[in-house]
């Protein structure tokens, strides 16, 4: 699978304050990872870093194999963003912003502004001026600019920030299906339960340093409980067993206490109806990883 972003051992300083300290994650074709860290973490400052909107103090930045500081021309042109909230000339119309940023590229048919305007659902809306456009269409209209020249990695920081229910529901289809098509996406969304439903990786940052980065079913293991659903509770007394309710129960131990337990349910005629290794909310195991309140 190729791999389009690798940031290595990232720092950034301002001054003598230290704001990264070797940040390092990747993302390959058809990954949709979710950057998440408590405010003042470091999340912007290492997209902007990624996007050559600041100098790197050390480290690199490689996307789809050229250097950022090296090579920006050519590591840039395959990247669609949208960092904090985008900003548009106001008294134009959508389709006018897009055209406008369309000429830059210089080589974008209006085909293509049509497909971006249909896939975030904007078709009735972009002959009006931006001015009337509520914060959520403006947060569409900023997806449509970020993907005309049809990058393979976008770059996404609080995109939720305005949506309604459908209009998040909206954006996550969006995603996933340019996910499915190859390209590699970061979101960065203190929205953790939506990014739960379509994200499958998760990189945390905390003060300026990598404290996890794995897929988000492992990130959201809970190590070593695991709820068992059975025929009825009579005659339980285990150690290590919480009754959840009537016929469940959780179970804290390794996969031979699993085993070993099983076993001795059946020598006691129990029917054993799941077995299960209990798993986190992605906020659950964030508040964890972090230490947060």
């Amino acid at each position: 699978m190729k791999t389009i972003l690798e940031c290595h051992n990232l720092n950034k300083n301002f001054g003598k304050k230290k704001i990264l300290k070797d940040v390092s994650f990747k993302i390959e074709e058809g990954d949709i990872l979710a950057f998440i860290g408590p405010n003042g973490s470091g999340k912007t400052t290492t997209i902007k870093l990624i996007l050559g909107l600041q100098n790197i103090t050390k480290g690199e930045v490689v996307i789809n194999g050229f250097d950022i500081t090296k090579n920006y021309v050519e590591a840039i042109k395959s990247v669609g963003s949208i960092v904090e909230n985008p900003d548009f000339y106001m008294y134009l119309s959508g389709y006018q912003n897009l055209k406008l940023i369309a000429s830059f590229y210089g080589n974008i048919p209006d085909t293509r502004i049509k497909e971006v305007v249909k896939l975030v659902n904007l078709e009735k809306s972009i002959n009006e001026p931006v001015s009337k456009y509520s914060l959520g269409m403006r947060q569409r209209l900023g997806i449509a600019r970020s993907l005309l020249h049809e990058p393979n990695l976008l770059i996404l920081d609080e995109p939720t920030n305005g949506l309604d229910p459908e209009g998040i529901k909206d954006l996550r289809n969006i995603l996933k299906s340019l996910a499915k098509k190859g390209m590699g996406i970061l979101i960065s969304s203190h929205n953790l339960a939506e990014l739960e439903s379509f994200c499958n990786k998760v990189c945390v940052i905390k003060e300026g340093k990598i404290v996890e980065d794995s897929n988000v079913l492992s990130f959201k293991s809970d190590e070593d409980k695991y709820l068992f659903k059975v025929s009825n509770l009579e005659d339980l007394d285990f150690k290590n067993i919480h009754k959840e309710s009537s016929d469940t129960f959780t179970f804290k131990g390794s996969k031979e206490d699993v085993a070993k337990l099983i076993r001795k349910l059946v020598r006691l005629n129990h029917d054993i109806y799941e077995v299960k290794k209990c798993e986190l909310t992605l906020e659950e195991a964030f508040l964890k990883k972090t230490g947060g309140k």
